[in-house]
Parts: structure tokens; C-alpha cells; sequence
């Protein structure tokens, strides 16, 4: 009797150990599939987003974090292993759509690929652009019409800064920013007409902003995804400790346009 409840005593160890160990592969494997459609999903859906200049201000305010549709412009896969900092080749599986004008679209820097920027697309391949007086036209007619809103001190830029609300004729609505004292550099600028396959770029913080007035037409090879939509929002300028304050929560779930 002693030796059957011994035995018996170590069948119910092991059945504990294979049942251990049972339940830490299935952990592991649940936590390797969660890790794998998370890499899916960000190389193939969704992928996030922080803005960390104020090129795009009002639309877009530094300290907000995006998430970009990827699939709708045709998924660019990755072109380098983060890590490694080993470049790979990349492809892009077909499109539902282009990018339009007046869509807020994020994009590798052409000039340094391992960088992204957000700006909007002002005009694609075949429109001409063109900058009279700091107003902007596509093939000769106004960007949209152009409301004044009023004037304002950004201290982020220690400047005074002029709003301007712009309706376009599809029904977009966005609120653009000029330099009080703008730089008459960019004040007339063109024409010129973008390359079929190619767009041009601009921030609607106007005089702010590194875009296609500098460096030129942005390939389609280069775009990642359409901004959709902000779903975390804060202000870098507040202290951690003052929390209310520093999280913008009218900005959380505020859908991009």
C-alpha cells in the first residue's frame, strides 16, 4: 500500500510538471501571436504617429499622437530593420486609392528616408502650383476660398501669426497660419506642374514649414499612410505633475480632416 501511494504520489508531480509546463508554452505562444499581429498590423494597417514640430499647426499641434490608415495608399513595407540599422528591400502591395488634395498624408522625408514627415497634399501629378502674394493656386484657381480668422502670439515661435480659415470646393475645411512679418521669399513662387506619380506638400502652418517649396515633389514610393485620427494629445510645455492640464483631452478622438 505504502509503494502504490508512493507511486501515485509521483504521477501526480509529474501530471503537475507537464501541466506547468503546458500552460507556460501556451503563454508563450499566446504572447508570440500577440506580438505578431502587432507587427502585422503596423506594417500592414495601422501604424502610430507623434507630431513633433508645429508645421502643422492648428491642425495638428506638437504633442499629438496620430494613427495612419496605411493600407488605403498601398502598404510600403519596411526598408530597413530598426535594431540592425540594415537597409532591406521594400515593397508596395496595390493601392485603394491616391492620396487627394487637401488630405493630410504622413511620408518618408525624401531627402532621409529613415525619416517621416506629415504635411498635406496640396497638388498631385499633372496640377500646376503656383504662389501669388502668399496665396496659393492649382491650375490657376485659388487653393479654396480664405476667410481671416485673427491674429495671435505663438510663443513656441515667439511671433505674432495670422489665421486664415480655407474652404475648398470638395468641402474641406482647415484653419492655415502666415507670419505676421512673412518672408517675402516664398511670397510669389511658380508656377510649376507636378510630375505624373509625384505630389506637392505643404504644412498649414505656412511660414513654418520644411515642405515642396524646399525640397522639391514628393514620390508616391515615398508615402506611409493618411492621417486618421488623434487618439492621445498632450502639451509638452506643462509640467508632468499637472496632469489636468497637460493632457489636451477635447483633442483625443478628434478624427483628421
Amino acid at each position: 500500500m505504502a509503494r502504490q501511494g508512493t507511486v501515485q504520489a509521483r504521477g501526480k508531480a509529474q501530471t503537475a510538471k507537464r501541466t506547468a509546463a503546458e500552460t507556460a508554452v501556451e503563454w508563450v505562444k499566446s504572447i508570440l501571436f500577440a506580438v505578431l499581429a502587432a507587427l502585422v498590423l503596423r506594417i500592414f494597417v495601422i501604424e502610430a504617429y507623434r507630431i513633433p514640430t508645429g508645421s502643422m499647426k492648428d491642425t495638428l499641434l506638437i504633442g499629438d499622437f496620430l494613427l495612419v490608415n496605411k493600407f488605403i495608399y498601398g502598404v510600403r513595407t519596411p526598408d530597413h530593420i530598426p535594431i540592425l540599422n540594415v537597409s532591406i528591400p521594400h515593397f508596395r502591395l496595390p493601392a485603394l486609392r491616391q492620396p487627394k488634395p487637401g488630405e493630410i498624408v504622413v511620408f518618408k522625408y525624401p531627402l532621409n528616408m529613415r525619416m517621416n514627415y506629415i504635411k498635406r497634399c496640396i497638388a498631385i501629378g499633372g496640377q500646376t502650383v503656383e504662389i501669388r502674394h502668399g496665396e496659393v493656386y492649382i491650375d490657376g484657381k485659388p487653393e479654396g476660398t480664405k476667410e481671416y480668422v485673427g491674429k495671435e502670439y505663438d510663443p513656441e515661435e515667439g511671433r505674432f501669426v495670422l489665421l486664415y480659415r480655407v474652404r475648398r470646393e470638395d468641402g474641406r475645411s482647415y484653419i492655415i497660419r502666415r507670419a505676421a512679418d512673412v518672408d517675402p521669399t516664398f511670397e510669389n513662387w511658380g508656377p510649376v506642374k507636378v510630375p505624373e506619380g509625384h505630389y506637392f506638400m505643404m504644412g498649414d502652418n505656412r511660414d513654418n514649414s520644411q515642405d515642396s517649396r524646399y525640397w522639391g515633389f514628393l514620390p508616391h514610393d515615398n508615402v506611409v499612410g493618411k492621417a486618421m485620427i488623434i487618439y492621445w494629445s498632450w502639451d509638452s510645455v506643462v509640467p508632468i505633475y499637472n496632469i489636468a492640464k497637460k493632457v489636451r483631452w477635447g483633442r483625443i478622438g478628434h478624427i483628421i480632416r
